[in-house]
Parts: structure tokens; C-alpha cells; sequence
């Protein structure tokens, strides 16, 4: 799979983690950044990661921050995009089985490495159930392309 993947200053570290992982198991990763923790502003990131989702140029991303909640609201500015906070395993579950979420957010801060590998697994490896999801996905859907 083609995974998107980008961290602020604050995720550097278990972003790095995380693509190891990845490339181990290997899928393709397409890292944007950031590449030290020097401090950064983690919309840049979001946008690339989400851009590259939303475009079919990667088939999913997964983001970092402090706490992964800047990273998903900065993600879902763009169209297309369903990105989920991931907290714990059946939570990344269902926002794969039910919302089709297309990117991960992870909070450093309160996830360690031990825990990222669980729920970076179930968001690769769930798919979407479709049928009655996928109609309030497609109402999402409208709400971006016409949010009155």
C-alpha cells in the first residue's frame, strides 16, 4: 500500500517510528516531513499528507502531533479527506468500518510506539463495510461541496 505520512515537531520521533514499521511490511511510504524536531507548524504537513490522500496519489496518510487533534482538524480542511484521531484499536475500527477513514491521526504525547503499532495495523488492514455507511459517508461528502 502507499501510505502518506507526515509529523509536526513534536511527532518527528514516532513518525519515524511508525515508517519504519511501514517500509518493514513493505509498503511504499511517501514521508513529507518534517525531518528533525525543529519546531514546524503542522498545517503544512496536514495539507500534503491530505492532499496526496485526496488525489489517489497515496491510498492512505498518517499524521502526527502533540496530541493528533491540530493534525485532524487541519486534515479535514481538504476535500475528500476523513481523518480520524486513532485513541484505541476498535475505535480505529470503526472509523474505518463505518466512516471510511482515509487518515490517521496520532498524538505523541499520548501514544507510544508499543501503542501505535495496533492501531496503525487495524487502520490499514480494516476495510469499509459500505451499505448503510456508505450513504452518511456520502452525505459528508455534500457537506463539503456545499456546506449550506
Amino acid at each position: 500500500m502507499k501510505i502518506a505520512i507526515g509529523a509536526d515537531h513534536a511527532g518527528f520521533a514516532l513518525k519515524e517510528k511508525i515508517k519504519q514499521k511501514l517500509i518493514s511490511e513493505g509498503h511504499q511510504v511517501d514521508d513529507v516531513g518534517t525531518f528533525d524536531n525543529a519546531s514546524v507548524d503542522y498545517p503544512d504537513f496536514a495539507r500534503q499528507v491530505a492532499s496526496k490522500v485526496a488525489s489517489g496519489e497515496a491510498e492512505r496518510g498518517i499524521l502526527v502531533c502533540y496530541t493528533g487533534v491540530g493534525m485532524s482538524i487541519a486534515a479535514n480542511k481538504v476535500p475528500g479527506v476523513r481523518a480520524a484521531l486513532g485513541v484505541n484499536p476498535e475505535e480505529v475500527s470503526l472509523t474505518r468500518r463505518h466512516n471510511d477513514a482515509n487518515v490517521l491521526t496520532l498524538g505523541a504525547i499520548l501514544t507510544s510506539e508499543e501503542a501505535a503499532a495496533p492501531l496503525v495495523d487495524v487502520f490499514l488492514h480494516t476495510e469499509f463495510e459500505g451499505g448503510r455507511h456508505a450513504r452518511r459517508v456520502q452525505k459528508i461528502t455534500h457537506l463539503e461541496q456545499c456546506p449550506k
